[in-house]
């Protein structure tokens, strides 16, 4: 079972979203059929060993393969997953029918620690999203694997952070040398850990050599290299990728200069005839297949610049499906595709699940979602992750930390306070932890909030305030407890009263809402000061420090989702 049903073997049809192209007659199709048998799996630029070893020879960088290397971007259904939420009877026992399970029987035991919940309750979320090469169903004819047994040749890794405003789709590359720990094969025998200057990424997914892959496997590779806990992992293959395409009317794609057959395969003798045109386009079905897998032609022809085109296609298609919204005629077929095309893990196999995981992200806006490249170097022809710049990564996200770093744990509380009368009002003291009292015009209302594990923190800052003359309305425990930089919020009109307020917290920092009045959300930088105040909650672990900023390798090459389509396409010169 390869868990897509979405275009049966020999039909060209998918069952949701309408037809998918035939193969182009003569050119790749032919080209690939012809072949076929005169390179192995192990060539250059190749996946890993039939038997699932993991090690393969390495090839130089931006070589020709011996064979037409095929690409899929798995990650598309999460932006479609989003309009499931519409369906209901009838529907909804048939997508029920179409989701095909993961075995969780091939987990590691040795696993990272989950996420911890903040306050309110809210958690991270972390999403392993896999694009298949199987060459079971019609992916074969759509340019699936040309061998048996399946390979991940996308891999993106989605935190969701526990505010659900913000995420981050880091893309694994598949020629990442790395270790891959014990893994159960098919027959139920565990693997020996493998590691090497020949043990690449996506040879993880490969053992076993079954139709539908080893998505258990590559979770386990992901949680060892990454040291963040996999909460669930979706797999996609080319037809159930074609189909959603098809069933969102086109992805609008751009591509800086034109790509002919030869650079879709490179085992062509001749150029071939164009496919894919210069410039803006839209794309679906088989085209659209052309353009997440194209990696010659364009650039220098690596990985790398294949995964900024992906990142590319995925923002593109989010915006698609954003735009066109849950109107019934693209959902229930984007809906049928997408659920078709999956395979999930016990915690999402049912409709309701995917629902509420769906809907669980629908308030990600698309400048909030980012996609990076971890910090990489090459390796011979492969690549090496650049320490201690990938460390940091994985701890920002750990630690729930976006890019810019900000602390996305979860919301602060906020408590609507009336506006306080506009008359002027004198500077405030000067900043100390208690300062002398002194008169204002007129009262500022005040509510505080501690933001920490430290006992008696927001009495403190309260006492602080009153002393001051400002009027303090509340003094509660924050949603979060996980905040490391104390906030002034203040609503409409309010910035000069709170900048007020904030000069009695050294560091704080100036947040505007829609909220009315001013609130104090207390960090641990105010705990610290003068040598920490208050005490530690009684078995309540300190807030962890901040994670070291992140280096530019990783801030300066992430895109956002709504970036322009035609910028950051490629990687290198040539082609």
């Amino acid at each position: 079972m390869n868990g897509s049903a979405a275009g049966g073997s020999g039909t060209g049809k998918a069952a949701a979203g309408g037809s998918i192209p035939a193969p182009r007659a003569g050119g790749r199709a032919e080209a690939r059929r012809a072949a076929q048998g005169k390179g192995g799996r192990g060539g250059p630029g190749g996946d890993g060993g039939a038997n699932g070893s993991g090690h393969r020879r390495a090839g130089g960088r931006g070589k020709k393969p011996e064979r037409n290397v095929k690409k899929i971007v798995g990650w598309t259904a999460v932006g479609a997953l989003v309009l499931i939420a519409g369906t209901g009877g009838a529907i909804y026992l048939k997508l029920s029918g179409n989701i095909k399970t993961i075995d969780s029987d091939g987990l590691s035991k040795d696993r990272p620690p989950a996420s911890a919940a903040d306050a309110n309750g809210n958690k991270p979320v972390n999403i392993l999203l896999i694009g298949s090469d199987s060459r079971g169903g019609g992916n074969s004819d759509l340019g699936g694997g040309d061998a048996d047994g399946a390979r991940s040749d996308t891999t993106i890794l989605l935190h969701v952070y526990a505010d659900h405003k913000n995420a981050i789709g880091v893309s694994i590359p598949r020629n990442t040398l790395v270790t891959i720990p014990p893994c159960k094969l098919p027959n139920g025998k565990w693997t020996k850990e493998q590691k090497g200057k020949d043990v690449l990424f996506n040879a993880a997914f490969s053992q076993g050599d079954s139709p539908e892959g080893n998505a258990a496997c590559t979770q386990n590779t992901v949680e060892k290299l990454t040291g963040i806990r996999v909460d669930h992992t979706l797999v996609v293959d080319f037809s159930g990728f074609a189909a959603m395409t098809k069933a969102v009317g086109g992805v609008e794609v751009c591509l800086p200069k034109a790509i002919y057959e030869n650079d879709i395969n490179p085992n062509l003798q001749k150029k071939g005839s164009q496919v894919l045109p210069a410039g803006r386009q839209k794309v679906e079905g088989q085209k659209a297949l052309d353009y997440v897998r194209l990696r010659h032609g364009i650039g220098d022809g690596s990985d790398i610049g294949r995964m900024k085109r992906q990142q590319a296609f995925m923002s593109s298609m989010i915006s698609t499906v954003k735009k066109k919204g849950l109107e019934p005629t693209t959902l229930l077929p984007l809906a049928d595709a997408a659920t078709k095309s999956l395979r999930v893990d016990e915690g999402l196999n049912s409709v309701d699940k995917l629902m509420s995981f769906a809907l669980s992200l629908k308030n990600i806006d698309l400048h909030d979602l980012k996609f990076v490249t971890p910090p990489w170097r090459y390796s011979e022809a492969n690549l090496d992750l650049v320490k201690p710049d990938v460390d940091r990564l994985w701890e920002a996200i750990k630690a729930d930390r976006t890019l810019d770093g900000k602390d996305a744990t979860g919301e602060q509380a906020a408590t609507p306070e009336a506006p306080a009368a506009p008359a002027a009002t004198p500077e405030a003291p000067p900043a100390t932890t208690a300062p002398p009292a002194r008169a204002v015009a007129a009262p500022i209302r005040v509510a505080v909030y501690n933001g920490t594990t430290v006992n008696g923190l927001g009495a403190k800052a309260g006492e602080a305030l009153k002393a001051a003359q400002f009027t303090v309305t509340a003094v509660s425990q924050a949603k979060s407890t996980n905040k490391l930089t104390t906030t002034v919020e203040y609503g409409a009109g309010q910035k000069a009263n709170a900048e007020k307020v904030a000069a009695l917290f050294p560091g704080a920092t100036l947040t505007s809402t829609t909220a009315a009045g001013i609130s104090v959300v207390l960090g641990k930088d105010y705990a610290d000061a003068d040598g920490g105040a208050g005490t530690a909650a009684p078995g309540t672990p300190a807030a962890p420090a901040a994670p070291a900023p992140l280096p530019s390798s990783v801030t300066e090459e992430a895109r956002s989702a709504d970036d322009d389509i035609c910028a950051n396409t490629s990687y290198g010169s040539g082609g």
